[in-house]
């Protein structure tokens, strides 16, 4: 659907049925999480760092000082998350958010440089009650939405069947026939030569510039992510390797995975989860850690939150949260090919590829 000139009525009606849709499904959402005893928050777009992940490019802005003192740069946020973690450290145990965030550089039939971000955190929780609210908030929502199944070009998932968990272990194992484990001996350092081998051994063509994560996403994206969700029941990829988790705290069992999942459904990743790092010392080490990649290959560096690490310092509890693309969750209750399908006006500056 192109974005220009979408206010006219003969072009605008044809996502009147999916925009219906969406309305009862934040309804729902809101209805779901009032029931479970989940305060919703709102916390501002504005932030001192926008988050810290080495890929995703970011708006950023000056904050006027109204009295004459000097500008601050602010961002707008990728994610509420620093902001919900503050409230977590100030008492509140559940909380979720509707949130607007951004994120430059991003137009494709399942990103959009605005988009809607559900995202919810339990105090003195872990990944099993997530993926519970993720099954029964999905469940609930196609319930609204007046449809059995989950739909993406022509294919179909049954979200009322039990959700498949699939370690990403065994998914490289099952789908692309290697061990990724094996390719990260020192968990904190993978080995890139090792993993590259792996990948020519399988086809998958690499180049001299890429690293241990940018041959593991190609992998991901050629040999696993297409098998996930499409053989009729959603799949939460779990127990990431531990240097892909930025957020995420070291699993008790196994030092070289993390807490960590991913809900897909049709090959479409619908939300990602954490059991959270609480540890403010580790934690400013993977954002310095990430900040200096960031620099490497994009020549840009954002500042770390410090109110953060201080409230991280100061306590924060055990907890988990997920974040969860709540347009992509509408596009599968309504069958939509695009992500601007079911927005109720886009973004300008550009027509999103079918």
């Amino acid at each position: 659907m192109s974005g220009k000139e979408w206010w006219r009525p003969e072009i605008f009606a044809s996502r009147k049925n999916n925009l219906a849709i969406r309305a009862k499904v934040v309804a729902a959402t809101r209805a779901f999480f009032a029931a479970r005893d989940f305060a919703e928050v709102e916390t501002p777009c504005l932030q001192v760092s926008p988050g810290m992940e080495p890929h995703l490019k970011a708006f950023t802005t000056a904050l006027v000082d109204p009295y004459g003192g000097p500008d601050q740069e602010l961002a707008l946020h990728t994610s509420p998350e620093f902001a919900m973690k503050k409230l977590l450290v100030a008492g509140m145990p559940r909380l979720y958010q509707l949130a607007r965030v951004f994120r430059n550089a991003e137009r494709s039939p399942t990103h959009h440089p605005e988009f809607t971000m559900l995202e919810w955190y339990r105090a003195g929780a872990g990944l099993a009650e997530l993926m519970e609210d993720t099954e029964a908030l999905v469940r609930a929502c196609c319930t609204v939405a007046g449809t059995a199944l989950l739909r993406r070009d022509g294919a179909a998932c049954d979200p009322f069947v039990p959700w498949r968990r699939l370690s990403v272990a065994e998914a490289f194992r099952d789908y692309a026939d290697i061990d990724i484990l094996a390719t990260a001996p020192d968990p904190h350092a993978p080995d890139r030569a090792l993993l590259a081998v792996e990948a020519g051994r399988i086809g998958i063509s690499v180049s001299r510039t890429d690293r241990w994560d940018d041959i593991f996403f190609k992998i991901m994206l050629d040999r696993i992510e297409p098998h996930l969700g499409h053989d009729g029941v959603p799949v939460f990829l779990h127990s990431y390797p531990v240097s892909m988790a930025a957020l995420s705290r070291p699993s008790p069992r196994d030092p070289r995975i993390a807490e960590r999942f991913e809900a897909y459904a049709l090959g479409v990743e619908l939300a990602n989860a954490f059991g959270e790092l609480t540890d403010s010392t580790e934690q400013r080490r993977r954002f310095e850690a990430d900040m200096a990649l960031k620099q490497e290959l994009y020549g840009v560096r954002h500042p770390v939150d410090e109110d953060f690490l201080a409230a991280l310092d100061f306590g924060m509890p055990e907890a988990a949260g997920i974040a969860l693309g709540f347009d992509r969750l509408v596009m599968l209750l309504t069958g939509a090919a695009t992500i601007e399908e079911v927005l109720w006006a886009p973004v300008a500056g550009g027509e999103t590829a079918k």
